[in-house]
């Protein structure tokens, strides 16, 4: 018997899910256009608990033993597959001891004993079980024995551009980021909370919140980017600075600093969410503080222009801080 949908919405295990389902099912990291496609058979159905079925760690990290930077952590993933639609979202622990299930194992003790599906929708190269031994052809022809309708999304294209993952991660890591927010239907973003600094932007005029992210958060090329802030009333324009900061620390380690256009506050300890719109340069060691300051105003006039307009495309509306 399914349980009350009132008290299973949002994140949930296996044993707790409530049923019977319409499930996608895959790791849906960035979820991309692509992954909103294998969506839509679900959105779209009329009956069963509109469910993802998604795994944590992903399963890269735990075949190769190392950490597997993510364009959607866990929290941020769910919440954007939570506005899109979806009703639940089933995390499954992928342990080595899942990855040695085989398919037969898969089929019968996650999907039929513990999600009952009504329908499960699936990308094309979707593969589950020991060796990679199942795949879309193999969930077909289950879903014929059980009466269960499987749709399998055939690869896609957005502009000529395959829609994966590792290609939106290749394009943010040379600072693409419009290519990146054309792939994912929506600006590459960062959530983090505000944690105190050292205050040198404060020093030369320049406040920075400073942003600590999950540590398995895929960050973009270092540099200095135009992108908003969402939270404190109207969006707020903003400048981002991700790098070691090599004009004021000899031996800085990787930080994420984001200074509000025409805003002044204190946040800290709060979550802020920034959505990264353009590239304005590489991170550089200036000469001198002045020098750097000379730099930080042009940067900051050039991320104005290039910010008019519409103020916020994004989704998103989350709490937000400055320090």
């Amino acid at each position: 018997m399914g349980r009350d949908l009132n008290t299973t919405l949002g994140m949930t295990t296996l044993e707790r899910a409530a049923t019977p389902t319409l499930l996608a099912i895959g790791n849906f990291d960035g979820v991309h256009r692509g992954h909103q496609q294998v969506l839509q058979p679900i959105l779209q159905g009329t009956a069963g608990i509109k469910t993802v079925l998604t795994f944590d760690p992903h399963p890269r990290q735990v075949f190769s033993r190392q950490p597997y930077p993510l364009l959607t952590p866990l929290s941020e993933k769910i919440q954007i597959l939570t506005h899109l639609g979806i009703e639940q979202v089933v995390v499954l622990p992928f342990t080595p001891e899942l990855a040695q299930a085989t398919a037969s194992q898969f089929l019968q003790q996650v999907l039929q004993q513990r999600l009952q599906p009504l329908g499960v929708s699936v990308g094309w190269d979707f593969c589950f079980g020991s060796q990679r031994s199942g795949n879309a052809q193999v969930l077909r022809a289950w879903g014929q024995e059980q009466g269960i309708p499987i749709h399998v999304v055939p690869e896609m294209t957005w502009h000529g551009h395959q829609l994966r993952s590792s290609r939106i991660r290749h394009a943010l890591a040379e600072g693409n980021v419009q290519h990146g927010a054309d792939l994912l239907g929506r600006a590459y973003t960062l959530v983090g909370t505000v944690v105190a600094g050292s205050q040198r932007g404060r020093q030369i005029g320049f406040p920075t919140a400073n942003l600590e992210l999950p540590p398995e958060k895929f960050l973009p090329r270092d540099g200095v980017y135009a992108g908003w802030v969402t939270g404190i009333g109207a969006p707020q324009a903003a400048v981002l600075n991700i790098g070691v900061r090599p004009t004021v620390e000899l031996q800085g380690s990787r930080t994420v600093e984001v200074h509000l256009l025409d805003w002044q506050g204190s946040l800290y300890g709060q979550t802020l969410e920034v959505s990264l719109e353009a590239f304005l340069r590489p991170e550089q060691r200036f000469p001198s503080l002045h020098a750097l300051q000379k730099q930080l105003h042009h940067d900051c006039e050039l991320a104005r222009r290039l910010l008019r307009g519409d103020p916020q495309k994004h989704w998103a509306d989350p709490c937000l801080e400055n320090c």
